[in-house]
This record gives structure tokens, sequence and C-alpha cells, in this order.
């Protein structure tokens, strides 16, 4: 399955999922029946990987989404959704997650007008996030603003090109939420 951590590299042809490759090693065709405990750790890490987060991180963070009133697996998502670096890359300020967590940490985003340098920031509905006014980090993000408006936006976000700012509408509500996981899974293996 696609995680996209390469950026564009994901949507060419070049793509390694997209070349049908074996897995490396003399036994990487074979294919075993996976134990349940198996899928949910395999969609643990597939999730976790895809927004590049460290373990703790992870459980820290659906540890929150279960306090939360609702579906816990709904909202640890629609908190991954709305982290600012996940933001950062959802508007095309970055060509990958993790290219959009160093843009964030290095100062180049403001929120709500203010200097933001934390990626992992969870925002809410009315936050707008906008690239600051040195010329450094607007070249930057002009670079990838074409290739992201190109693959879609977010119908939850609006974006202005003019201004290099977006703004959050509402929290993205289950369909509208990109990553193709089982959050169900995730929520099993956790209450265990």
């Amino acid at each position: 399955m696609k995680l996209f951590l390469k950026g564009d590299r994901c949507y060419m042809a070049k793509c390694a999922i997209e070349t049908n490759r074996p897995k490396p090693g003399m036994h990487g065709h074979r294919r075993t029946k996976m134990s349940d405990y198996a899928e949910q750790l395999r969609e643990k890490q597939r999730l976790r990987r895809m927004y590049g987060l460290q373990e703790a991180q992870f459980r820290s963070l659906f540890e929150r989404a279960s306090m939360k009133k609702g579906l816990t697996g709904l909202m640890l998502l629609q908190m991954l959704e709305l982290r600012l670096d996940n933001i950062v890359y959802r508007l095309g300020f970055a060509p990958s997650r993790k290219a959009a967590r160093q843009y964030v940490k290095h100062g180049h985003v403001n929120v709500n007008r203010r200097k933001a340098s934390t990626p992992s920031r969870v925002l809410k509905a009315g936050d707008v996030v906008q690239v600051r006014d040195s010329e450094e980090s607007r070249n930057y993000a002009k670079q990838f603003v074409e290739t992201a408006e190109s693959r879609g936006m977010a119908p939850w976000l609006a974006f202005d090109k003019e201004q290099l700012k977006g703004e959050i509408r509402h929290e993205p509500s289950r369909e509208e939420i990109q990553p193709l996981v089982d959050e169900q899974l995730i929520v099993e293996l956790y209450s265990k």
C-alpha cells in the first residue's frame, strides 16, 4: 500500500508499489496468513509511519483521542489530520509530511498571525495557516503549490494561492480523511 512518504515520487510510475516488485530477500514472494494481532499491528504501524510519528507520540495522541466524546478511531484520525505539519502538507507548502515538519520547525509558518514552530500542534476549525512574509519561506512554498493543486485540495480546507494562506473550514469527516486504514483495528490493539 502506498504511504506517500516520498512526496511526488509516489504519484509517478517509478513508485515501487506500481512496479509490483516483490519484497526483498529469498522468501519475499511467499504469503502467509497473518494473525489478528499482526493485522492490528500492521494497521497501526501503517498509520503511524504515514504521519511520521514516534510510538510515544502516537500513543499519547491515541490517549487524548480516547478521552474525547465520540468514536475513538475517528477522533484519532481527526487529530492526526489537524496537526500543523499535516495541514502544511495538505495545503501544498511542502512536498511530504517530513518536509512539512521541518518547514514548520524552522519557523516558516504563522498560525492566526503568530509564528508557530511546533509541528505537533493540533489546530481547530477557523484557524488560519499562512506562510511567513520572508522571501525564502514564500519561494519554497510556491515550488510545491502547483503540484498540490493538481492532486486536489482537501475539501475541509480553504486555500488562497495568492497570499499562500489556508483556513480550516471544519473538522474533517471520515469520508474526507485521506488515509485508507481501518481505525477500528488500532482501537482494538490499544484496548488490549
